[in-house]
């Protein structure tokens, strides 16, 4: 299938390596590592654009600790100039300025989509199909799209869009009509049985005058970013500009939220975020006890529902119900699967030579 001229894609490829600790660390977050496949989940993002758009026209945005592993797993995919530092931690607002000046000094026709390094998505065809959709859309119209994921539950750790009505002859996209933050259970419940609510995926396409434009009206430092942004290397540009132009702020507050038009397309193909570990065992084996494992676990009387990952001794579990065991050469991992989310709890208190 025929590339998309002036079609870009930028990679956010951060993260503190907190929530898949101890397989994760600070310099080995979770885009680094290899969850489900020989390949890790940044390199199966780079994968999945072939045939949409060039790999010379992708980019990575990553930071200072994690450069030289993202680019050794990006060996013989990127070139190296093409995996970018930012100096230092951001939130999507920078990350969205940065894609869009890189991209604007390169190709002032240029449209982009800004992507999670870390999203697992099986159905690479279809993903391909509204990609490119989304790309073909963002050259026609000055309106700022995302990608909208149907709820399959009244999930927490989500923003929602509220979809307004199609787009006339916008090839399926919808308006969105406002962002919402992350709800609590009771507002997350209404959202998914009124049906006019979806989750924010936080993969967004515009084309760079667009955004500019929106930035020159809600936040002039980002516009300055964009504007200055040099066309060739930009490690100096990034040094002296970065955290002084750059405040840490979502993209959605900074500017969707504020941008005069904004369109969105529902996700045909599957979705994950796999934000945490009871999100893997709906793609590891399971026994008939509903252990998820993988690498050598034994388990044993009455061992059921836990989650349980080698990555070299053996793990034996007995009796045991409910939790997740994670070994690595260096730290083990036990916790209840109610508590996954207070891992990051135990990082103050942790050695520094495992973080």
């Amino acid at each position: 299938m025929k590339e998309i001229p002036h079609a870009y894609v930028c990679i956010m490829a951060g993260g503190s390596g907190e929530r898949f600790w101890p397989m994760s660390r600070q310099r080995t977050p979770k885009h680094l590592l290899k969850l489900f496949s020989d390949r890790t989940l940044v390199e199966e993002t780079v994968r999945r654009l072939d045939g949409v758009v060039p790999r010379a026209n992708v980019f990575v945005l990553t930071n200072v600790a994690q450069l030289d592993g993202t680019r050794e797993a990006l060996h013989g995919l990127l070139p190296a100039e093409n995996i970018i530092a930012e100096p230092a931690k951001r939130d999507t607002a920078a990350a969205a300025s940065l894609a869009t000046g890189l991209v604007r000094a390169r190709d002032s026709k240029g449209v982009l989509a800004l992507l999670p390094a870390d999203s697992y998505i099986r159905d690479t065809v279809t993903f391909a199909k509204q990609l490119r959709q989304g790309l073909n859309r963002a050259s026609q119209t000055t309106a700022l799209l995302t990608f909208a994921i149907k709820p399959t539950q009244a999930a927490t750790n989500f923003g929602y869009l509220k979809l307004g009505e199609d787009v006339a002859g916008g090839g399926g996209f919808r308006k969105v009509v406002k962002f919402v933050e992350k709800p609590d259970p009771a507002t997350a419940a209404r959202y998914v049985a009124s049906g006019s609510f979806a989750w924010n995926a936080g993969m967004f396409v515009w084309s760079v005058g667009s955004f500019l434009a929106e930035a020159e009206l809600h936040a002039s430092e980002l516009a300055k970013f964009i504007r200055e942004f040099p066309a060739g290397d930009p490690t100096a540009y990034l040094a002296a500009r970065f955290l002084t132009l750059l405040p840490k702020v979502s993209v959605d507050y900074a500017i969707l939220e504020k941008a005069s038009s904004v369109e969105t397309l529902l996700a045909e193909f599957d979705w994950d975020d796999v934000g945490v570990w009871t999100a893997l065992p709906a793609y590891l084996p399971r026994d008939g006890a509903g252990n998820a494992t993988r690498g050598t676990v034994v388990t044993e009387a009455g061992a059921a529902n836990n989650i349980a990952l080698s990555n070299g001794r053996v793990i034996a579990l007995v009796g045991v119900k409910d939790l997740v065991v994670v070994e690595t050469a260096d730290a083990i991992l036990i916790c209840h699967r109610d508590a996954v989310d207070e891992i990051k709890k135990l990082m103050p208190q942790l050695p520094k030579d495992v973080l």
